[in-house]
């Protein structure tokens, strides 16, 4: 019976449920009774004995219950309470942002990210500038820089030259605007690239003191010197001209610039006194005068070591190996030639006439095609077959290195060592950019001979000071096996010698890691000229220190052999019954012939 009725349950539900189902909606009265007799049972519940261990549990119901309403009302409160943005009130928030107004944020991105920092980068950006005026001027460079303590990490930095001079209304574009200038769309080497660097100073000073920044300029002995100061309104990255005067200029034409900026002052390897002497090694042709900020400081010499300016960088047109889709679309569109096969011509280099003919019919396209009319997908064939086609290195006369000769005059003039080396590679190429490697060497002489080697590294004739451990230069100078050399080198350390080593990579462009300029990117091509540059002065280093080694051995030699001499004289004396005035004789001849066949 029991189990009949364990098995009959699930039917007299389903009963129960359709029953339920047909039963009228209960009337409002009823519902409310049924409430009430809900309530009494309950007040009845409550007056009755709680249980063992129930009186906790009753009250962690009620503070669950307390709880749980002010959770609730949180929860539907929140999203009355939130200011919900629309497209329309997001599209009233957005405006265009200057390049002056994204760097005043980010001046860490253009070297103005410590105080020390900023002015040896104020220092350097004025002296850049001018070096490249007096080249391109043919003038030899003659330089004054000073720094002067206005106050307690508040320096003024005056640099003045001997350059060209600049145009009376170009000065407050040049100096207070960013990302202005003449060198960005050229190729050819030069000092500046990205047009930012002064006016970056400018703006650094600005920002620090709220001093505007000062230049004087003469362009020729018949025309008057103008005094400027401006600043630099961030928001619209143009100049704001403060005083605008005309000056006594005594010299015939140059520049002079004075900025007011808060800074650190420091010596060592980091320091404004370790950059110019840098500057001076890389450009023997400079002249400079240095007046550090100390009241006892003796200012700093440093004579032209040659009176030959460097050669002259001629511009060039880009090479097709450089080019990607979106520049090729762009100078497509800006070519005035009406056929393909003469865009290629007039735009590259080193393209003539079988090599355009070879690209257009490459990308299946015909010769005569206008360039305005060329597709993007026929771009990308274009740039493919750009890459099948062996075109030559672009021209290298757009180059300026420093040379072997004047590297070698201007270590020498610099660095008192007993031994000097240098290296100058051939052009090379890479992203269809032509560059050039230079390796100079010191060795011995007053150098420490327990330091690790010192590395100096350049780009384009210019000091690079920071971010030595990411920089190609480096990497390719401490990848070198010194041993094989002769040096005492450690696993993943530079060698422990007596010696300065300096690396020149010269470039219309060269790859920077960064905006600040201080470190050269690591580039397959540029790593294998470093490579071999540095072996190059490496072999010639093996052979002085072999030279040296031998020349020991013979002196000791002989010094050995010189000793015993006098003895073999009285020995003979002994045998031969000489006197005392042969003996001499003999021991003199002896020594006489032995020095002669150490000098053969």
């Amino acid at each position: 019976m029991k189990k009949s009725t364990t098995r009959n349950k699930p039917a007299r539900a389903k009963r129960r449920t359709k029953a339920a189902k047909g039963r009228p909606a209960a009337k409002a009265g009823e519902g409310r009774a049924a409430k009430a007799g809900e309530g009494r049972a309950a007040k009845a519940r409550k007056g009755r004995p709680a249980a063992k261990g129930s009186k906790k549990t009753g009250s962690a119901r009620k503070a669950r219950k307390g709880s749980a309403k002010p959770k609730a009302a949180k929860s539907r409160a929140a999203p009355e309470s939130r200011a919900r943005a629309t497209a329309q009130t997001m599209a009233a928030q957005q405006r265009e942002i200057s390049v002056s107004e994204f760097f005043t944020k980010n001046r860490h991105l253009l070297g103005f990210d410590s105080p020390t920092k900023a002015l040896l980068t104020s220092v350097k950006e004025a002296v850049d500038n001018s070096l490249d005026a007096c080249e391109e001027a043919g003038l030899l460079p003659d330089l004054e820089i000073e720094i002067r303590p206005v106050g307690e990490n508040r320096y003024r930095v005056l640099v003045t030259d001997n350059g060209p001079g600049i145009v009376k209304a170009q000065v407050p574009r040049i100096f207070g605007k960013l990302l202005y200038g003449s060198k960005f769309h050229r190729l050819r080497q030069s000092r500046g690239q990205q047009g930012i660097g002064i006016s970056a100073a400018g703006m650094y000073g600005q920002l620090t003191t709220g001093k505007p920044i000062v230049i004087e300029s003469r362009t020729s002995k018949r025309r008057p010197a103008h005094r400027y100061e401006l600043v630099i309104d961030t928001r619209r990255n143009q100049p704001v001209i403060k005083r605008d005067l005309e000056v006594e200029w005594q010299t015939g034409h140059g520049t002079r610039v004075e900025i007011e900026l808060e800074g650190i002052y420091k010596r060592g390897r980091h320091g404004v006194e370790t950059f110019l002497r840098q500057t001076a090694l890389a450009n023997p042709h400079v002249a400079i005068r240095y007046q550090g900020p100390g009241e006892a400081e003796e200012p700093l010499e440093l004579q032209r070591a040659s009176r030959e300016l460097p050669a002259e960088a001629l511009e060039i047109q880009p090479h097709p190996y450089g080019v990607e889709v979106g520049l090729l679309l762009r100078l497509l569109k800006d070519s005035k030639a009406r056929r393909l096969s003469s865009f290629f011509r007039t735009e590259f280099s080193r393209v003539g006439p079988t090599v355009a003919t070879r690209i257009v019919e490459g990308a299946e396209l015909q010769p005569t095609t206008s360039p305005r009319r060329v597709t993007p997908e026929a771009a990308e064939r274009l740039i493919q077959s750009i890459r099948e086609t062996r075109i030559p290195a672009p021209p290298t006369n757009c180059l300026s290195p420093i040379g072997e000769e004047r590297i070698l005059a201007s270590l020498k003039e610099q660095i008192a060592a007993g031994f000097y080396a240098g290296a100058t590679r051939s052009p090379a190429v890479y992203r269809g950019n032509p560059f050039q490697v230079e390796v100079g060497l010191a060795y011995g002489g007053e150098l420490p001979a327990d330091d690790l080697v010192t590395v100096y590294r350049y780009a384009n004739r210019v000091p690079l000071l920071y971010q030595q451990g990411g920089c190609a230069i480096y990497k390719s100078v401490l990848g070198t096996n010194w041993r094989s050399y002769g040096l005492q080198q450690s696993r993943g350390a530079l060698p422990t010698a007596p010696m300065v080593v300096m690396a020149h990579v010269a470039s219309v462009w060269v790859p920077f890691t960064s905006e600040s300029k201080e470190a050269v990117a690591g580039y397959d091509e540029i790593l294998r000229e470093l490579r071999l540059a540095l072996q190059e002065v490496g072999r010639k280093l093996a052979t002085f220190i072999r030279r040296g080694q031998r020349e020991k051995d013979r002196a000791r030699k002989q010094a050995y052999i010189e000793k015993y001499i006098p003895h073999i004289g009285i020995a003979l004396q002994e045998i031969l019954d000489l006197s005392d005035r042969q003996e001499k004789k003999v021991v003199t001849t002896l020594t006489d012939t032995l020095r002669r066949s150490r000098k053969m």
